[in-house]
């Protein structure tokens, strides 16, 4: 039985207080990192939330693909066998770091569509309409998925690109066993899908439901791949595919037309630099706020003893990090394509000794305010990472933004087109799906590409990589990778340790503590409350999908996160 299914069991949706401590002073035995696999592997690695799609990566290295080469292949393959997340109706970020020390963000984020405004979610007294930015075809933004890849296959791959889509193409056609994971997912997202025709028609059976192992076949999908497989991303932006995203979205009264999908371009970015006690932190810069908050809090946390981890101590000064950077990005974080993002200076060593100080003296009843940087110079989600024989690495995180997205289905090429428009901010102050608070910079225009929390990230040490990792979890997902980094970097926890200790959050807004509801001592629980902290319980946060190098022998190692049906495999 998974932690998630033990804690359903014994504490939600509400229990005593009595009970609640019972089950938290229990959680350290609920899932013992020892009781992980011990994946290693001596050339290459594959970590993803689907175990078809890790394989389907780990046959491209074994082939003589490179990390580059895997990672499309394993996101071709997560549109097929994780449509929640997984796919080619979304976008993402890709970072690449080459064994020769070369770094760079594929960012292959959505953007608005042209016909997009400011005010598009508001009714005529300027409240926000419900669900408007979350459901349906006027909640999509223009998808970027097949471009990011392609851009990255172009620029750094070694195998034909047909031979990439290869297995995607085969798991669509023939089909794949449906796993009570998905099938479970499938049934709790039934309200959304059956909004949709083709939704319905495709995942639910016109109301026959999926029951763990049925064969899903996709033939629509496969043909979508096979035309992508042949011609690249030309088909999807200009081509037949194109063709049929415009027809949905007249039908179903969407705003994405020909000259939208024509007009987009994946972009390479710079990597956002940052070090922690030695070590160099490679993450992405804006329109994600992933590597911003991360850098951020690093640089905070750095010279500091941060105590034992998950004790009262580490749990405090943590947490009161986590809030004043995601108050900063709640005020500060956009597309800086289109407005100044401070980015410089919310990451700088000047900045984060002031938090620093402030931190140290501060409590938790007292409100925190963003803060004010040096000048200037988004739960539905899946990552995975890569790394080859040679030593290249690439942290891939992508997403549909919400649980399969919009819940509507291109009518003849079955896949899902995202909802990401909601993470622009439809009324400054007004928090997203997510709860998080959005800024002037990111409000919507067209052509814009909608702030992120999207934290691909990988650690160099003493030039070689480290570390590869990155999380789903909506606004969970800084604060994952935060923690996931620390219980390696700071508390010296092997990767299988650091990926299942159990984690915390706090965004700012709402003002609350979150923690997993397993794992934290009844003793650290009360002293957390006694010094003023709302707590809230989650079943789980993020699923991080992580490898570890040994740089003086150059094993790998790979963490699966337990809290989630994933898989890491290598050889």
């Amino acid at each position: 039985m998974r932690i998630g299914e033990v804690i359903s069991q014994h504490l939600y949706p509400a229990v005593s207080r009595i009970s609640l401590i019972v089950v938290i002073a229990l959680g350290a035995g609920l899932f013992p990192a020892d009781a992980l696999p011990q994946v290693a592997a001596r050339h290459g690695m594959v970590v993803a939330s689907e175990p078809l799609a890790a394989e389907a990566g780990l046959g491209i290295l074994k082939a003589g693909g490179n990390a580059v080469d895997a990672a499309v292949a394993v996101g071709f393959a997560l549109a097929v066998t994780h449509p929640q997340a997984g796919n080619i109706g979304g976008g993402g970020f890709m970072l690449i770091r080459l064994a020769g020390g070369e770094a760079v963000v594929v960012d292959y984020r959505e953007e608005a569509p042209g016909a997009a405004t400011r005010n598009m979610y508001l009714d005529e007294r300027g409240e926000a309409i419900a669900d408007a930015s979350m459901v349906g075809a006027r909640a999509a933004a223009i998808p970027g998925t097949v471009a990011g890849l392609a851009l990255a296959h172009k620029k750094y791959g070694k195998l034909p690109w047909t031979r990439l889509l290869q297995p995607a193409i085969r798991l669509a056609s023939g089909g794949f066993p449906v796993s009570y994971d998905l099938a479970k997912s499938l049934r709790s997202e039934s309200g959304l899908l059956s909004r949709d025709p083709e939704s319905r028609r495709i995942f639910l059976r016109n109301g026959r439901e999926y029951e763990a192992g049925e064969m899903l076949r996709q033939p629509q999908l496969a043909g979508t791949l096979r035309r992508i497989a042949a011609s690249g991303p030309r088909v999807f932006y200009r081509g037949a595919i194109a063709r049929a995203i415009a027809a949905t979205m007249e039908k179903r009264r969407g705003l994405i037309r020909i000259e939208d999908l024509r007009q987009y371009q994946a972009r390479l970015r710079e990597p956002l630099r940052g070090t922690f006690r030695g070590d160099e932190i490679l993450s992405v810069s804006p329109p994600s706020s992933g590597g911003v908050g991360l850098i951020e809090m690093l640089n905070v946390l750095e010279p500091l003893d941060l105590g034992t981890p998950n004790s009262f101590h580490s749990i405090r000064i943590i947490a009161e990090t986590m809030r004043r950077a995601y108050a900063d990005r709640a005020a500060y974080l956009g597309d800086a394509d289109f407005s100044s993002v401070p980015s410089h200076g919310l990451t700088s060593r000047a900045y984060a000794a002031k938090l620093r100080e402030e931190i140290l003296q501060s409590r938790a009843e007292i409100p925190v305010q963003p803060g004010k940087p040096l000048p200037y110079e988004s739960s539905e989600t899946t990552h995975f990472s890569v790394v080859d024989s040679a030593g290249n690495a690439v942290a891939n995180t992508y997403t549909l933004n919400g649980s399969y997205g919009s819940g509507v289905t291109v009518e003849g090429a079955g896949f899902l087109l995202n909802n990401e428009m909601d993470d622009f901010t439809t009324q400054p102050g007004v928090a997203n799906m997510f709860g998080l608070i959005q800024s002037e910079a990111n409000t919507i225009a067209p052509r814009k590409r909608p702030l992120s929390s999207m934290t691909p990230t990988i650690v160099v040490h003493d030039g070689k990589v480290q570390l590869v990792l990155g999380s789903p979890g909506g606004g969970t997902i800084i604060n994952t990778v935060l923690q996931v980094l620390l219980n390696v970097l700071a508390f010296k926890m092997d990767i299988r340790r650091a990926v299942a200790s159990p984690r915390f959050h706090h965004q700012w807004m709402p003002d609350q503590l979150v923690l997993e509801g397993w794992g934290f001592s009844a003793d650290t629980i009360q002293k957390l409350e006694e010094a003023g902290y709302k707590l809230e319980y989650r079943e789980h946060m993020g699923a991080c999908e992580a490898i570890e190098i040994d740089t003086q022998t150059g094993w790998r190692f790979g963490a699966a996160d337990p809290r989630t049906g994933g898989k890491a495999v290598g050889y």
